[in-house]
């Protein structure tokens, strides 16, 4: 695996993990100096981990008003470790507020608290900061409370009408490259996929979700009638490493388009996945994205090509 540390990445990736164009990373470097990328022998930008989490401080400060030119300034002045306790503090806040109002199964309150952080963060920063910590600890605390099905099935619900209604508004209005999205059989949580779904098309890119449980050869027959550029199968849990790489051999067979694969699934039987000719894409919704984009442009640009 590359060391986050020293991977050294283009600029268009590092505009996918961050959430923050390549026409605005370029003017922050050469308007108002906040960045000092590496360059190519041939003068291409590259970045680095601590370049991400220098753009996220940049990020948390423009969030909270202070104005593009003052950031230097402040940036000069407060160090990292200084910093990042207080850019902490607002998520914990949430977080814990959030577990309080599904204790008591108080939607209304549960729906303040989450539309408050999305009107002050980008959907994509509330994703990673809030919701994934959240569910995280939620599966934690679950695992032995008495009730937790319920809290379970009350907060998958919430986030499923949440969820649901803010992706119709990027379907409207997406234009880019199509993806089916589904979980396949067996998998009956969907959350994950639909938060996916959610930086997908914020992206750019537009999902057609099958939801949950879905067999194979219907992921099959929807991409070839929506004539999506690609499948995506998220899942937790999967079938034994032989029966997965023969199920998306078929996959990838009868649909001739890229096949990624996400979720625990990615992790635990990346070496069956890459052999079924499917492309495995972690866990980390924010790369995952990053890696998608990547392979399908790279795949437009090949087709593009004269013979």
């Amino acid at each position: 695996m590359v060391d986050v540390a020293v991977e050294q990445l283009p600029i268009r990736r590092m505009a996918s993990l961050s959430g923050v164009n390549a026409v605005t990373l370029r003017a922050w470097e050469r308007r108002y100096g906040l960045l000092q990328p590496l360059r190519t022998p041939k003068g291409h930008r590259l970045y680095t981990h601590a370049h991400l989490q220098l753009i996220r401080r940049v990020q948390s400060l423009v969030e909270r008003g202070v104005p593009i030119s003052r950031v230097r300034a402040l940036l000069d002045s407060a160090p990292e470790p200084a910093q990042a306790p207080r850019e902490e503090e607002p998520w914990r806040d949430y977080r814990d507020r959030m577990t309080a109002a599904i204790e008591r199964f108080d939607e209304i309150e549960l729906d303040q608290i989450y539309d408050e952080a999305l009107s002050v963060h980008p959907v994509q920063r509330v994703t990673t900061r809030l919701l994934l910590p959240l569910l995280a600890a939620l599966g934690e605390r679950w695992e032995t409370l008495s009730g937790s099905i319920a809290e379970e099935h009350f907060f998958a619900t919430y986030l499923r009408s949440k969820l649901g209604a803010r992706l119709q508004h990027w379907v409207r209005h997406g234009s880019g490259p199509k993806l089916i999205a589904a979980c396949p059989p067996g998998e009956q949580h969907e959350i994950g996929l639909l938060l996916f779904a959610l930086h997908a098309n914020a992206a750019g890119m537009r999902t057609v979700l099958l939801g949950a449980d879905t067999p194979f050869h219907e992921m099959a027959i929807a991409q070839r009638r929506a004539g999506a550029a690609a499948v995506v199968v998220s899942s937790s849990v999967a079938p034994a490493p032989a029966r997965l790489q023969r199920a998306l051999s078929g996959l990838v067979r009868d649909t001739a388009v890229p096949v990624f694969v996400g979720g625990a699934i990615a992790v635990r039987h990346r070496q069956a996945i890459t052999a079924a000719g499917a492309i495995p894409v972690g866990v980390d919704i924010e790369e995952g994205v990053g890696q998608i984009e990547t392979v399908l442009k790279q795949k437009e640009g090949a087709n593009e090509r004269p013979d």
